[in-house]
């Protein structure tokens, strides 16, 4: 019962009502054409109203991801975002991408940068280029770059996705350093970024090589759960998730050697070496990989 004096104040709004009428706003604009959708084929209009909110669950309550330094991240304007890549499958890019848009005051939006074999998959590839995703290029980077976007990058590539569990968070080799090359023919600063949480989602204890040929994919993964549940071994572990966003490295001063290979490597190299520092001090603060 209600004290009588006391104030209930106004009533909560329905949560319900308000999703209903989102969702009819959204089919609206939809069924009349009226958003857009850029010359990457990035439609914010299906990635705000669909892709986006189908992954918080995952990132808010399945996997509890805790982000720290997103202050460093530039309020307007581009910056390279160079993450650690891992977990069997992508779903670091993703969550990457929500950490990105949840946690920044202006809401924004990441472009990532995918390997050619995203968008050689059927479905795959049109759900990757409306969620603001391009090829893996120099060109395509350098194009987002300077039209202020911030372009998410992976430079371990399926080196560290497809990575057995027992080299958990150990940084693969950071290819040729194409990342770099694109920052400093642009003049923008690199923010690394540091992910622990993915590497025991699908802790990877074996890899079927003739069957990955086969199929044409980089690695065919054996799980404790797949293939021996069938679909169910492709729900993720609800391992703890820890995102840190380091501070900016400027490459302003580099513009004119976007060429030069030495540079272009000791650049690279303080990259890795920033991203695998800050894996070992956020290990440490996460004793337990599966902790509230």
């Amino acid at each position: 019962m209600t004290d009588p004096g006391t104030d209930p104040g106004p009533p909560l709004p329905d949560q319900w009502d308000d999703r209903v009428a989102g969702a009819l706003a959204f089919l609206r604009e939809r069924l009349t054409g009226d958003y857009e959708v850029d010359g990457f084929g990035f439609d914010r209009h299906l990635t705000d109203g669909v892709f986006l909110p189908l992954l918080r669950p995952l990132y808010k309550q399945w996997f509890r991801t805790e982000v720290f330094g997103i202050e460093h991240l530039p309020k307007e304007g581009a910056a390279l975002v160079v993450a650690n890549h891992s977990g069997t499958l992508a779903l670091d890019a993703m969550m990457l991408s929500v950490a990105v848009h949840d946690e920044t005051a202006a809401r924004r939006h990441l472009r990532l940068l995918g390997a050619d074999l995203v968008f050689r998959m059927p479905v795959v590839s049109e759900l990757a280029r409306k969620s603001g995703a391009t090829l893996a290029c120099n060109p395509d980077a350098e194009r987002l770059l300077a039209e202020g976007e911030l372009v998410g990058v992976f430079p371990e590539g399926f080196k560290g996705v497809g990575k057995p569990f027992a080299e958990r968070y150990k940084l693969q080799r950071f290819g040729r350093g194409g990342f770099v090359s694109a920052a400093l023919r642009t003049g923008t600063p690199i923010v690394p970024v540091s992910i622990v949480g993915a590497e025991e989602i699908y802790p990877m204890i074996g890899n079927i090589r003739p069957l990955a040929r086969l199929l044409g994919a980089p690695y065919f993964p054996v799980t404790p759960t797949f293939p021996w549940l069938g679909p169910l071994g492709l729900v993720p572990l609800p391992s703890k998730w820890m995102i840190e966003f380091g501070e900016q490295i400027p490459t302003d001063e580099y513009v004119d050697a976007a060429d030069d290979p030495m540079v272009v490597f000791n650049l690279s190299d303080q990259v890795r070496e920033t991203i695998q520092q800050t894996l070992y001090k956020l290990l440490d603060r996460r004793p337990d990989a599966f902790s509230a």
